[in-house]
């Protein structure tokens, strides 16, 4: 069932989406460098007052206190869609465990537990050889192959990758060069 979002929350969250892409950014450091060296060059104006540190330290705690919860709410949005995607590439890898899937709710000593086994299994590939080995081109190749043929529609006609509503075809190395001969 799809969960409804409220006025306040979808404004929120646009705000949220909003604040950190700007953050992100060269101006906004422009911006903050800035109103520090305003506020550094008043200083003799003001007698390096009292109300002069309390300006700086009033205006950068409130701007910090808000930064932190929208800041967090569009990381916490991006590393849930993040999970997701993780975990449809899971769900759709012939011989991946579906175990991992939601891996992220498991307790911390079963986490560990499964950090040993990955551990012992990078153990094990290093024994093999070096990365060359392991993961080479034509592996990579071959995978593509058995990929391609699993997908074949049975027209004869290439598989194609969907994306943002357009197609574009998938050639092994051996249908290209097929096609160059």
């Amino acid at each position: 069932m799809p969960r409804t979002t409220s006025r306040a929350g979808a404004a929120l969250e646009r705000l949220s989406q909003g604040v950190s892409q700007q953050t992100r950014t060269s101006k906004a450091f422009l911006i903050a460098l800035g109103v520090v060296l305003v506020w550094a060059l008043l200083g003799p104006v003001f007698h390096f007052s009292d109300t002069w540190q309390l300006v700086i330290n009033t205006g950068t705690t409130i701007v910090t206190f808000l930064m932190v919860f929208l800041i967090q709410r569009s990381q916490n949005k991006e590393a849930r869609a993040l999970e997701l995607k993780l975990d449809e590439i899971v769900a759709a890898m012939e011989g991946a465990s579906n175990r991992l899937i939601d891996v992220e709710d498991l307790s911390e000593s079963d986490l560990e537990v499964l950090r040993k086994h990955y551990r012992e299994l990078a153990a094990l590939a290093k024994k093999e050889g070096s990365l060359t080995e392991s993961h080479s081109i034509e592996e990579a190749a071959s995978r593509h192959a058995g990929k391609s043929t699993k997908s074949k529609t049975g027209s004869g006609k290439p598989s194609t990758i969907r994306a943002a509503g357009r197609s574009a075809p998938i050639l092994s190395r051996a249908s290209s060069s097929r096609r160059r001969s």
